[in-house]
């Protein structure tokens, strides 16, 4: 005579993948037995409930459940005692032991796990494309942008395209250089996402003074000489006074300064 398939209910006020990662995570210690899962997920009343105890209670089965909702989770506590069902509360305990120990109240909003999974998500989009779309290396990036930063080398760009990724938005930046044209895109897109970065000659000329001695360069290199920097600014003014995009002085600002700055005229324009 075949023994019935156990089956192990997972009750959930939110998708129910918690409580089944646990109880897998259990099963996993036991050799013998054919089990199965079964999800019931969005669990906003009392009558779900007492249906799922009334099948686990025919058949000698399992009840495992995550519900933030403290009266729901009392009831299941309850009825399951009193019909002499084992349920087992995952979310419970830790919560209340967190709620003790904290001296704060939970928030008891289901599904707050997967809203956190998909703002690290975000993030790590953003993330890979301000790497994708760096210092202008595939210019379909400008039209897929939440910002477009604009500079000559050195004024951060890349930096700052990070920065702001990790605050969850998408960046690509642009280099600008006297003897190239900037991308069609750039004079496509709404000039209120593009961002220029604007820089002294001076302070320039000693951030790549830095640099050149960094790589073991002599600083008497053209990417250093005064003429050609400010050649660079000029050509740099043209463009973002084309495009009629604003524009940040970057040559006394912090990464987090300018990125912080940015932010709140992103904001301002959305």
């Amino acid at each position: 005579m075949m023994t019935a398939q156990k089956i192990i209910y997972v009750l959930s006020d939110s998708v129910g993948e918690t409580a089944e990662l646990v109880i897998k995570a259990g099963l996993s210690q036991f050799k013998n037995g054919d089990y199965k899962i079964q999800r019931i997920p969005y669990v906003e009343d009392k009558e779900t409930i007492d249906e799922f105890l009334q099948q686990a209670k025919l058949n000698s089965n399992l009840i495992g459940f995550t519900l933030v909702n403290p009266e729901l989770r009392a009831y299941l506590n309850k009825r399951a005692k009193e019909i002499d069902i084992e349920a087992v509360d995952i979310m419970g305990p830790i919560m209340e032991a967190m709620e003790r120990v904290f001296s704060d109240e939970p928030r008891l909003e289901a599904g707050l796990v997967h809203k956190l999974d998909e703002d690290y998500f975000k993030k790590i989009e953003a993330i890979e494309f301000a790497v994708k779309y760096d210092d202008g290396r595939d210019t379909r990036g400008i039209t897929r942008a939440d910002i477009v930063l604009i500079g000559v080398s050195r004024t951060s760009k890349t930096p700052l395209s990070q920065f702001l990724a990790h605050k969850r938005f998408k960046v690509a930046n642009v280099p600008i250089v006297p003897e190239v044209d900037p991308p069609e895109e750039l004079m496509m897109v709404d000039p209120k996402k593009c961002i220029g970065l604007r820089i002294s000659s001076e302070k320039l000329n000693g951030i790549r003074k830095e640099r050149l001695k960094a790589l073991g360069l002599g600083d008497q290199a053209t990417y250093a000489n005064v003429s050609r920097i400010e050649q660079e600014l000029e050509f740099f003014n043209e463009v973002v006074e084309k495009i009629g995009c604003p524009v940040i002085d970057v040559s006394h600002k912090a990464v987090e300064e300018t990125a912080n700055q940015i932010i709140r005229m992103w904001q301002g324009r959305n």
